[in-house]
């Protein structure tokens, strides 16, 4: 898939093993990298990782990254955060390739040191107000295919 437009989805201390695997198969089939960021709630060798993203994992360009400081020196550019507790939706973003998606955590979301940096670049995704929010792997796709579609409209 060289000709698709590269998003890396950043996940930050990621807690649940089949949302990782779900989220990797997601990256293969979309051509993106996936970085997880430490500390991680499961191991990399966990058997609920590897269920979930099936043979896929195999194909995944992953990287495990040791803290937040690392990542920025190994991945700069610009990064989307999202998170419920942002006012703009993912909807009005102009993505561009290269562009790094960043998710929390599934229990806690991102922290407010790392959302209050760059404020202008939080995004949401809409949804009604009796639900508390999406599963982590929902949120990744969703948000993936919006920017490569925004990509592709552009090329």
């Amino acid at each position: 898939m060289a000709d698709v437009p590269t998003f890396p989805i950043i996940l930050f201390q990621p807690e649940i093993p089949e949302n990782t695997g779900a989220i990797g198969r997601t990256c293969v089939a979309a051509g993106a990298p996936l970085y997880l960021v430490k500390p991680l709630g499961f191991q990399l060798d966990q058997k609920k990782l590897r269920r979930a993203g099936m043979d896929y994992w195999d194909a995944l360009q992953c990287e495990t990254v040791a803290d937040w400081n690392a990542l920025t020196l190994q991945l700069p550019g610009r990064r989307w955060y999202l998170t419920k507790k942002a006012t703009k939706s993912y909807l009005d973003a102009d993505f561009r390739p290269g562009d790094a998606l960043v998710f929390g955590n599934e229990s806690g979301g991102l922290p407010h040191w790392i959302t209050d940096a760059e404020p202008e670049q939080c995004l949401r995704i809409p949804m009604n107000p009796a639900a508390r929010s999406l599963n982590l792997s929902v949120s990744v796709g969703i948000v993936l295919y919006e920017a490569l579609r925004q990509s592709n409209r552009k090329e």
